[in-house]
């Protein structure tokens, strides 16, 4: 729950008392499911727990026209104590996510070369529009961030770019990966079963 707690307890604190919908939407206008990992839908049950915690109170509940009513929420002193802490974590901890698809890679063997080409450049042709459409967002949302939602936004482009260059050249090994694979090149040791205790007996 890290990222979304630390999403609502910092947007509580420089925006004052709000409600889910309003803290959901905020959400949504920032585009935080495009560069990190919270669910624009956890909102609301995270702010139960952080109420829980004691780390946000209700202020009130309030509804305008025919709508349902609504719980204002505002952090607490604990809950800026909690922001704190947990933005300092985040901001010092280096993160390197292990992805699956490299595991995946090595236990490959028995995938045609031809396929496992298709594998990779369907990844690479993904990677390619994903980064066109991250870009052309950049470029339109440039005038209404600040610097540090700029670097954000680039730290985010960049890491995609780095993945495209890295796909581009697995494309182009994947004749020597095959050929690795075919020759035993890196195969799991072949290990004989364990013998049952009483064979390994002395007589």
């Amino acid at each position: 729950m890290t990222s979304i707690r630390l999403f609502i307890l910092g947007t509580l604190s420089a925006s004052g008392p709000l409600h889910g919908h309003q803290i959901r939407q905020q959400a949504l206008a920032d585009r935080t499911e495009v560069w990190s990992d919270i669910k624009v839908g956890s909102v609301y049950g995270a702010l139960k727990r952080l109420a829980s915690e004691g780390l946000v109170h209700e202020v009130r509940t309030e509804r305008v026209g025919n709508r349902p009513e609504r719980t204002i929420y505002e952090i607490t002193s604990e809950g800026r104590r909690a922001l704190a802490a947990v933005r300092e974590d985040a901001l010092h901890r280096i993160e390197r996510h292990y992805d699956p698809f490299d595991l995946a890679l090595t236990q490959s063997r028995d995938i045609a070369e031809e396929d496992l080409e298709r594998i990779v450049q369907d990844r690479l042709a993904a990677l390619q529009v994903e980064l066109s459409g991250m870009r052309h967002r950049a470029e339109h949302a440039d005038p209404y961030v600040n610097e540090a939602e700029r670097m954000m936004i680039q730290h985010w482009i960049q890491r995609t770019e780095a993945e495209v260059r890295w796909h581009t050249e697995l494309a182009a090994r994947v004749p020597k990966i095959a050929a690795d694979f075919e020759a035993g090149i890196g195969s799991p040791q072949q290990l004989r079963p364990a013998e049952p205790a009483e064979d390994r007996r002395t007589p």
